[in-house]
């Protein structure tokens, strides 16, 4: 019997630990967020940025002065669109071809000398098939002579603070006088697709056919990744391979300058590359609109006693993929307001911090106008700040 009871004991224990074991989960290993180095990447130059955020992901030389064979024709097109929102070249304007036009070497539209093409023809010619003819005329019509257009593309370049551009015409031909950088490029790209959405649909176009002649656009990158649709390739024998790309996936867009590829198989290569670590590694967040309510701060002597303030513009961040919960946002106000206070006056600051790093700092701003306040209730302001400083003073 005791023989009996040991057994059935042993048993027991045994089947509770089994229970135990059972219902007891095992600890969820912590894998930790890894964001490599960006991949090597054959090219004189190049820069992966964020549209939104404007956040550097990667780069090599981004400030090195360089070659830009067609991609000159981003500008191109830039001014063109310019001035048609403008108003001083309309869509169906008819354009004479002229001699210097129509002779003009490399990539073509083969538009004929004295004929007349649309303003809209000749974009799609520019844009698609990377004419230089097109450019050529369509530079013509704007300014007179490819020369002025050219001190309209310097204009358009200041404007955007591409500090280290200089164009001497409208195609990209070589020019000891006529060079970009990278992070220009990406600047004038974010251009483009910011200010002129609906022409840039134009530059993920895959053909157009003019004058008998069908032509697919140079930029292998609209057939291979259904997230690309733009932007333009050049190519020189002293540039080398070049190429602008951007995409977008799941509301992240990306602009990537290659430039300096030796060969076209290359520089498609190389650019997808960039884009994939980009997307992969990376994510953007938009975390405030503009005008957007941030903060309220007191104002004294003013018609109102509080103050709202915010940004002037969006802000996004663009930091690596899964770690959103690390981004600290703190904000400092000014620790003395007195109205009158006028919309869009920096009252503060904003920070954006990553790993104790800032990597946003923006001024706050007066969401609306305040007025300053009667005469009375200024003196009962006075008076309060008066009382607060001596309470403050003797430790009350």
């Amino acid at each position: 019997m005791t023989k009996i009871f040991a057994l059935f004991l042993t048993l027991l224990i045994a089947n509770i630990g089994y229970a135990e074991a059972r219902e007891t989960p095992s600890p969820t290993p912590i894998v930790p967020h890894v964001t490599p180095s960006a991949p090597n990447i054959q090219a004189t130059a190049y820069v992966l940025v964020d549209f939104d955020s404007g956040k550097t992901i990667a780069s090599k030389d981004p400030e090195s002065r360089i070659e830009p064979a067609s991609l000159t024709k981003i500008m191109t097109g830039y001014v063109v669109i310019s001035e048609l929102k403008n108003g001083t070249i309309q869509m169906n304007d008819e354009v004479t071809i002229s001699t210097k036009a129509w002779q003009m070497p490399g990539s073509r539209m083969f538009i004929e000398v004295g004929k007349k093409v649309t303003v809209q023809d000749l974009i799609k010619g520019m844009v698609i098939q990377s004419g230089n003819d097109a450019s050529v005329a369509l530079a013509e019509h704007v300014a007179g002579s490819e020369e002025v257009f050219a001190e309209l593309m310097n204009r358009y370049a200041q404007s955007l603070d591409m500090t280290d551009t200089h164009y001497v015409n409208a195609t990209g031909l070589p020019h000891p006088d006529h060079y970009t950088t990278a992070k220009d490029l990406a600047i004038l790209t974010k251009a483009l697709i910011k200010n002129f959405p609906d022409e840039y649909k134009w530059y993920s176009e895959k053909k157009f056919t003019y004058n008998g002649i069908t032509q697919y656009n140079r930029n292998k990158l609209l057939w291979q990744d259904a997230s690309v649709d733009g932007l333009k390739t050049g190519h020189t024998e002293s540039a080398g391979y070049c190429l602008v790309t951007s995409a977008k996936r799941d509301n992240m867009r990306l602009i990537s300058v290659l430039l300096g590829a030796e060969s076209a198989k290359q520089r498609v290569q190389e650019s997808q590359k960039l884009l994939n670590y980009g997307f992969r590694f990376f994510e953007t967040h938009k975390l405030y609109a503009p005008g957007q309510r941030l903060n309220e701060a007191r104002i004294w002597e003013g018609k109102q006693d509080m103050i709202e303030l915010g940004l002037t513009d969006s802000l996004h961040v663009t930091i690596p993929r899964g770690q959103y919960k690390n981004l600290v946002i703190e904000s400092s106000i000014d620790a003395q307001i007195t109205a009158p206070v006028k919309k869009g006056q920096a009252l503060g600051k904003l920070y954006i911090s990553f790993n104790n790093e800032v990597l946003i700092e923006r001024p706050l701003v007066a969401l609306n106008d305040v007025e300053e306040g009667s005469f009375f209730k200024k003196i009962i302001d006075q008076i309060k700040q008066l009382l607060s400083r001596l309470f403050g003073f003797l430790g009350l």
